[in-house]
C-alpha cells in the first residue's frame, strides 16, 4: 500500500482557520489513503484522466444496492415501463448533486460531514450527524437483507444464517484497505463488471417491448395521482441518490495527490466531474435495466405483485424459458450486496469522523454498524418470514428520500458561496438547479406524508 503524505507537507497550514468557516480543518478524511494516489503533472490528459478513474464508481454502487432491486422491482411489475423516467430523473439528480460535491472537495479540502461541522453550530450539526447516520444504517439494512438473500439463492443458506454471515465481510474490507485504496477501486469496478454482464444476458432473454422502454422515460403526471407510484418513486430517488454518496464522494476525491495550486485544482475538479458522470451514466444503464426486466417478465404477464428478490428469482426460470437467468440474477444480487458493503462502510467512517472527530478502528466502526442493522433484519425475518424483507427493504429506501434533504441543503449552500469556496465557487446556474432539485424532493416528501396521513 502507498503510504500517504502527511496532510501537513501536502496542505501547509492545514490546520489554520479559514475564511468563511467557522473552525478551521482538521485532519482530512480517511487519513490513511489521503492523497495517496500520485496525480502527475506532466502525463497526458488521458493518463490524468485515468488516474482520477475510480471515486465516481463507488458512488456508483449506490444505483444498484438491494434496496434498489427492490424498489425497481416492484415498480417494474405493478406499473411496466412508467417509472424509467423516475430512474432518469434521479441520475440527472445525482450527476448534478456529485459534481457539487467533488467541488466541496477540491475547493475547501473538506468532506461534507466536515463542512457541517465546521460551518454550523453544535445545536444543528449534531442532529444533521444523527440524520447521516441513519441513513447509513438504512442503507446497511438493506445490503444485509440482500447479501443473505444472495446467499440463500445460491447457496441455500438460510437468511437468518447469511444475516449473521454477512457481519464478517469486515475483512474483507479490512484486507483491500491494506492493499491500497486502487484495490477497493478494482474490486468494484470488477464486480460492477459482472453485474453489467449478468443483467446484459437477461434482458436479451427477456426482449422488452422497446417502444414502450423509450416511452417509459417520458415524464408522466400519473406518478403523482397513483399514491402506490409515488411511494415507489420516492424510493426509487431515495435508492439512487443515496445521502451517504454525498458524504463519501466529497471524501474520497482527496485520495488524489492533484497539488493546490488553483491551476491543479481546477483540473482535479474537471476530472473528478468526468470520472462520476460517467461512471453514473453507465450506472444508469444497470438501474433502469433492473425495471426493464421487471415490466418486461412479470408485468408483461400480470404478476404485478413481484415485490420479493426470492420471487423474482423463482419466476425468472419459467418467464424467460431458460435455467440460466435465475443464476445470473443471483449472481448479480450478491456482487450488489459486496459493492455496497465496502462503500457503506468507508461512508460510515467520513460521516463520523467529519462530523463528531471521533475516529474509530474500521473493524469496530463496521461491527457496530452492521450489528444496528442485523438485529432488525433478524427480527423481522425470524417474526415475518421471508415475505416481510421486501417492505423492509422499500422502507428503508424511503428513509433514505427523506434524510436527503438535510444532506443535498447544506452542500448547496456551501457551494454556493464565495467566502467558503474561492475562484471555484459554483456557478449561479449550478447552484439554481440544485436548489430545484432540492425543492423537488422535499415537495415530494410533503406529497407522500400528506398522502400517508390522510389514508
Amino acid at each position: 500500500m502507498q503510504t500517504a503524505i502527511p496532510p501537513k507537507q501536502q496542505q501547509p497550514g492545514h490546520l489554520e482557520a479559514d475564511n468563511g468557516w467557522q473552525r478551521s480543518r482538521g485532519e482530512p478524511p480517511l487519513i490513511e489513503v489521503f492523497r495517496s494516489i500520485p496525480v502527475s503533472a506532466t502525463a497526458t490528459p488521458w493518463r490524468r484522466f485515468l488516474s482520477f478513474l475510480g471515486p465516481g464508481y463507488l458512488v456508483a454502487v449506490g444505483y444498484m444496492d438491494p434496496g434498489n432491486w427492490a424498489t425497481s422491482l416492484a415498480g417494474g411489475a405493478q406499473f411496466g415501463y412508467a417509472l424509467l423516467f423516475i430512474a432518469l430523473l434521479s441520475n440527472i439528480m445525482a450527476i448534478i448533486l456529485q459534481a457539487l460535491c467533488a467541488r466541496l472537495a477540491v475547493a475547501s479540502g473538506r468532506d461534507l460531514a466536515q463542512a457541517c461541522r465546521d460551518a454550523f453550530p453544535r445545536w444543528l450539526s449534531w442532529p444533521l450527524w444523527l440524520f447521516a447516520e441513519l441513513a447509513i444504517c438504512a442503507t446497511d439494512l438493506a445490503e444485509v437483507i440482500g447479501t443473505a438473500i444472495g446467499l440463500n439463492l445460491l447457496f441455500g443458506i438460510p437468511l437468518e444464517i447469511g444475516v449473521l454471515i454477512t457481519a464478517f465481510d469486515v475483512f474483507l474490507i479490512l484486507w483491500l484497505q491494506n492493499k491500497g485504496f486502487r484495490w477497493i477501486e478494482a474490486f468494484i469496478i470488477a464486480l460492477l463488471g459482472v453485474i453489467a454482464l449478468c443483467f446484459l444476458v437477461q434482458i436479451a432473454l427477456a426482449d422488452p417491448d422497446w417502444g414502450a422502454v423509450v416511452r417509459g422515460f417520458a415524464p408522466t403526471t400519473d406518478i403523482l395521482k397513483n399514491s402506490n407510484m409515488l411511494y415507489l418513486a420516492l424510493g426509487i430517488i431515495g435508492a439512487t441518490v443515496m445521502p451517504h454518496n454525498l458524504y463519501l464522494h466529497s471524501a474520497i476525491v482527496q485520495t488524489r495527490a492533484y497539488g493546490e495550486t488553483p491551476p491543479e485544482k481546477r483540473l482535479a475538479l474537471k476530472y473528478a466531474t468526468i470520472d462520476s458522470t460517467v461512471a453514473l451514466m453507465f450506472a444508469l444503464t444497470i438501474n433502469a435495466s433492473i425495471l426493464i426486466l421487471a415490466a418486461a417478465t412479470f408485468h408483461k404477464v400480470g404478476q404485478t405483485g413481484v415485490e420479493e428478490l426470492s420471487k423474482a428469482h423463482e419466476l425468472l426460470r419459467p418467464l424467460l424459458g431458460s435455467s440460466i437467468a435465475p443464476s445470473l440474477f443471483a449472481i448479480a444480487l450478491l456482487c450488489c450486496g459486496l459493492n455496497s458493503t465496502v462503500t457503506a462502510t468507508m461512508a460510515g467512517q467520513i460521516v463520523m469522523e467529519g462530523f463528531l472527530d471521533i475516529r474509530l478502528a474500521a473493524w469496530l466502526r463496521r461491527l457496530v454498524t452492521r450489528l444496528v442493522a442485523i438485529v432488525p433484519a433478524i427480527a423481522v425475518t425470524i417474526i415475518y418470514g421471508e415475505g416481510q424483507t421486501a417492505k423492509l427493504l422499500i422502507l428503508s429506501q424511503v428513509v433514505l428520500s427523506f434524510q436527503l434533504p438535510f444532506a443535498i441543503v447544506p452542500l448547496v449552500m456551501f457551494t454556493a458561496s464565495r467566502s467558503k469556496m474561492g475562484e471555484l465557487v459554483a456557478p449561479r446556474w449550478l447552484t439554481v438547479t440544485a436548489a430545484v432539485i432540492a425543492a423537488i424532493i422535499i415537495a415530494l416528501n410533503v406529497k407522500l406524508l400528506t398522502d400517508l396521513a390522510m389514508g
